[in-house]
């Protein structure tokens, strides 16, 4: 029964597979070997402007987040880069509503990788009506999500030279 069981692909495999896995580690460490030797600092990585362990720009992401706290999210996707806020009323102008979208559209840090849109809708009598959404108001928010993202990158840096 046993030699059967070594018959099946995966097992048979296994020895090919284990080879193949230390062939690829041996490459990692002699690609670091040939970098430096080791002395190469990884801090620089953790502050790139190209941090993805999720599917877009972490920091952008981040920052859109941060930015979009004030209001209720519909959605928010971390491999799309895309996150959706559900309509928000400021207290102080309750007639008033706003719903705002953000895309991440790179991996990079880059003013270019981010689009925000929205709508706006104004209130009477329970009907709510679109009216058009300044695009000042686009450009703000956008500038405060890059702002912060930027914040937040300068701080990684800081933080991994303190070390």
């Amino acid at each position: 029964m046993s030699r059967t069981l070594f018959q099946t692909p995966s097992l048979r495999n296994l020895p090919r597979l284990a080879a193949l896995s230390l062939g690829v580690a041996l490459i990692g460490l002699t690609s670091a070997c040939a970098n430096g030797g080791g002395n190469a600092s990884p801090r620089a990585d953790l502050a790139a402007r190209t941090v993805t362990t999720i599917g877009v720009n972490a920091y952008l992401w981040r920052a859109s987040l941060d930015a979009l706290s004030f209001a209720p999210l519909l959605q928010a996707d971390a491999n799309s880069g895309v996150i959706i806020t559900d309509w928000y009323s400021n207290p102080n102008n309750p007639g008033e509503r706003i719903k705002l979208t953000v895309a991440i559209l790179d991996r990079d840090l880059r003013a270019d990788a981010l689009r925000v849109s929205g709508a706006r809708q104004t209130g009477q009598g329970g009907n709510w009506t679109d009216v058009p959404l300044q695009a000042a108001t686009v450009q703000r928010v956008e500038e405060i999500i890059l702002t912060r993202a930027r914040d937040l990158r300068r701080s990684a840096i800081a933080g991994s030279s303190d070390d």
